[in-house]
């Protein structure tokens, strides 16, 4: 094949070497507008799975890579005025002029020729007369720009600004994180040493700080000069230096995501940053790029066609490229919203920092560095009240209070409606489910949502406070909860609204009943969906009706027992159509403004609390986002209800998201809705419940120590084993949570088992 690698950066050069090690006749040529030894970056880090995986292709350059790194196991963070070291990381890093000279002469050595200081055509001129253009040509690549309308690019410029400096400042013993706090706003610098004399010192804030300090104004040289005054205390008094002459003005930039619909056109393929770009907080792109070019290669040679080799690349690298920018937008957000944290404890923002693009969870975290988790454990404890002295144990198991409620763990049953009500009064089913899971171990235990009057069902199944009769079910189940286990229970009240009247869920989900169906309320006339019935404008009467139904449900479950109470506020329910601008369409004094569409929900929760006992606490359920783009409930407006709510004395926020609309598109993924609990909880100071998708000890773990919530909530695992708790306190080798007394021979045979698997596999 005659090729054109368009870019002499590590894609390109790389992609050139796989090629000619296949089949040394390929004429491969690499085209750079730059000289050999130019280059614009400071250190490149790789992890030692990547340089396995160029060993394995190339073990000559790989050599010659490994025999130039830099190698650290730690990472320092220097935050208010406290350094704290993590061991076990395993990095290392390399100059990127030394890795291009490295990957040249090798290039050179396989016959690959080289054109440099050679001003790049077009694609379509290369592709004219070659049989493979590869644009390695990097984030701006003008090919991608060329042939926009068949790549497709979907290009996020984000929010903070950065500059790419170095230093002859030593940072050999940890990839070092430094955060400072100025009159101008927050800093902070990602700092990594990638040979003997040199280390990459990346720059870092938010716009906003970046403005006050006026960087856009300043010259190159005025720039690096206030980033020397700002981090002077770390850098021994050596220079920051910048590469980026060639650069007028401003070398500071917002990183620019990108990813491209397709990648391949016709005999002309993207690789590297012209195809997908990965954050460097996590150093990803050299590695994006390499193994890409390794792929690629191999791709060309065992498929039939060009095109099947093009198909075949796309497809399966981009499953690598979409998890690495996983990874990295969520480290990427970490540092775009870092001010959030910036109250944290020094352990606890370490222990954030650490985990932030969730790659590393709370037990690989103990892989890495045993001694210090088990510092943060202990320092998690001792913030929930336990004794300096006691054993330590995992965030999950640590004691939380709300008023006078004690929870002996964070483990929370959320609520999953069973639709085995009758007439609106649960069954001795209700009695079972429940009493199974608060035998389970978790601290707290919700009822599915109880609905206050007939009307307010969401289906002919769903339980009831608002007879005698239920009241008087309830308070056996309470009774039960409370005299054989140490779990908590909390009721959830709430009022079907327009989503009322509707099938069982195992039926036909949220469509209305083949007959027998009542009237709706919501706050407008607006209907769940053309198929269901629409619903009354509340006017003020019915809304006095509602708020009377809640305050009996209310006075019917504080004589029922039950320890706590939730108001449910989100999931398109009644009070949450009040709150979404999606289904409020009012002209009122409820509608419009968001304190307007506050307004009821409030009055119903001031007459709510006003009749629980001052002693027990309420929660508030609420959707943090409806996912529809600014149609509806953000996350930032999701904010500014959680501080409504707990300045009216809500005692902590139920963060759930979206069901508040058909035209809803949710984000799916592991612990999805945790970011908005997080946001919350860090912005406000309010108290937090996580929900969606959390199912490992390790997710309940990594939310807690990371202070995303205070409490944690699984359904789906609940319904699957009401003994998840217990069953992951052995799992996790924790010999401390309380079974029933019935039950322990039962967990003397599991804790057997376990320590037998342990000795087979000498896990001990």
């Amino acid at each position: 094949m005659k090729v054109a690698c368009l870019g002499g950066g590590p894609a390109g050069l790389y992609f050139a070497i796989s090629m000619k090690l296949r089949d040394p006749s390929h004429e491969v040529v690499v085209i750079e507008r730059n000289k050999p030894d130019d280059t614009f970056g400071w250190g490149v880090v790789l992890s030692d799975e990547t340089l396995d995986n160029l060993a394995a292709n190339d073990r000559p350059s790989a050599e010659a890579i490994r025999a130039h790194f830099a190698y650290w196991d730690d990472i320092a963070v220097h935050y208010r005025g406290t350094r704290t070291l993590s061991t076990g990381h395993g990095f290392c890093g390399i100059g990127r002029k030394q890795l291009l000279i490295l990957l040249q002469q090798r290039a050179r050595e396989l016959g690959v020729e080289m054109r440099f200081e050679t001003e790049v055509e077009s694609a379509a001129h290369y592709a004219a007369d070659h049989d493979l253009v590869v644009a390695a040509d990097g984030l701006n690549s003008r090919t991608r720009s060329a042939y926009a309308e068949h790549f497709r690019p979907d290009v996020d410029v984000r929010k903070c600004k950065f500059v790419w400096l170095g230093t002859h400042q030593k940072f050999d013993d940890a990839f070092t994180f430094i955060f400072e706090e100025t009159d101008k706003g927050w800093i902070w610098a990602h700092a990594y040493q990638f040979d003997d004399d040199t280390a990459t010192f990346i720059v870092e804030c938010t716009e906003e700080t970046w403005a006050n300090y006026g960087f856009g104004e300043m010259s190159q040289e005025q720039s690096v000069a206030t980033c020397e005054k700002i981090f002077e205390k770390y850098l021994g008094g050596h220079a920051l230096m910048s590469n980026a002459r060639h650069i007028r003005g401003s070398a500071w930039i917002n990183f620019p995501r990108v990813l491209c619909e397709t990648w391949s056109y016709k005999n002309i393929v993207l690789m590297g940053d012209a195809a997908a770009t990965a954050h460097f907080s996590i150093g990803s792109g050299s590695k994006l790029a390499l193994e890409s070019a390794i792929a690629l290669a191999d791709y060309l040679h065992s498929e039939p066609t060009m095109e099947a080799a093009f198909t075949k690349y796309e497809d399966e690298r981009r499953v690598e490229v979409l998890k690495l920018q996983s990874a990295a937008r969520n480290s990427m957000e970490w540092f775009e919203e870092v001010e959030r944290y910036l109250h944290l404890d020094p352990v606890q923002f370490t222990y954030s920092l650490l985990t932030r693009s969730q790659r590393i969870s709370h037990e690989n975290l103990r892989l890495r560095d045993a001694a210090w988790l088990e510092g943060a454990e202990r320092w998690f404890q001792r913030q929930a009240g336990v004794n300096g002295n006691a054993a330590v144990r995992h965030p999950m198991f640590a004691p939380f209070a709300l008023r006078d409620m004690a929870l002996k763990n964070r483990i929370v049953v959320s609520p999953m409606a069973q639709y085995k009500a009758v007439d609106g009064c649960p069954t001795d089913w209700h009695l079972v489910h429940y009493a199974e899971r608060a035998k389970g171990g978790a601290g707290l235990v919700y009822t599915e949502m109880t609905c206050v009057s007939p009307q307010g069902r969401i289906t002919p199944g769903c339980p009831g406070l608002y007879d005698e009769t239920h009241e008087a079910a309830w308070r056996r189940i309470v009774d039960f909860v409370h005299a054989e286990t140490d779990a908590k229970i909390c009721v959830q009240i709430g009022h079907s609204g327009a989503k009322g009247s509707t099938q069982l869920g195992w039926e036909e989900m949220d469509a209305p009943l083949l007959d027998g169906n009542w009237p709706l309320l919501s706050a407008s006339d607006v209907p769940w969906s053309p198929a269901n019935a629409t619903p009354k404008a509340m006017d003020h009467a019915d809304m006095d009706q509602v708020r009377d139904q809640f305050v009996a449900a209310t006075e019917m479950a504080a004589r029922a027992g039950f320890d706590m109470l939730e108001l449910h506020c989100a999931h398109g329910y009644l009070l949450s159509s009040f709150i979404t601008p999606v289904t409020n369409t009012r002209t009122d004094d409820y509608g419009g403004s968001l304190e307007n569409r506050m307004r009821y929900p409030l009055e119903v929760f001031a007459a709510v609390r006003a009749a629980w006992p001052a002693e027990k606490p309420v929660s508030v359920r609420i959707s943090a986002n409806d996912w529809v783009g600014d149609e509806g409930v953000t996350p930032e407006e999701a904010v500014e209800i959680a501080r409504m709510l707990k300045a009216a004395g809500v005692d902590i926020c139920d963060v759930s998201a979206g069901q508040t609309t058909k035209r809803a598109r949710p984000v799916y993924g592991r612990m999805f809705q945790t970011p908005f609990s997080d946001r919350i909880r860090n912005e406000t100071g309010m108290a937090t419940m996580a929900v969606g998708n959390i199912y490992e000890p390790d997710h309940v773990n990594s939310i807690l120590m990371a202070g995303r919530a205070d409490l944690v909530c699984l359904a789906r695992p609940h319904l699957a084993d009401p003994y998840w708790t217990l069953h992951a306190a052995s799992a996790l080798g924790d010999r401390t949570e309380k079974w029933p007394d019935p039950y322990l021979a039962g967990r003397d045979q599991l804790w057997r088992l376990a320590e037998r698997v342990e000795q087979m596999t000498g896990k001990v």
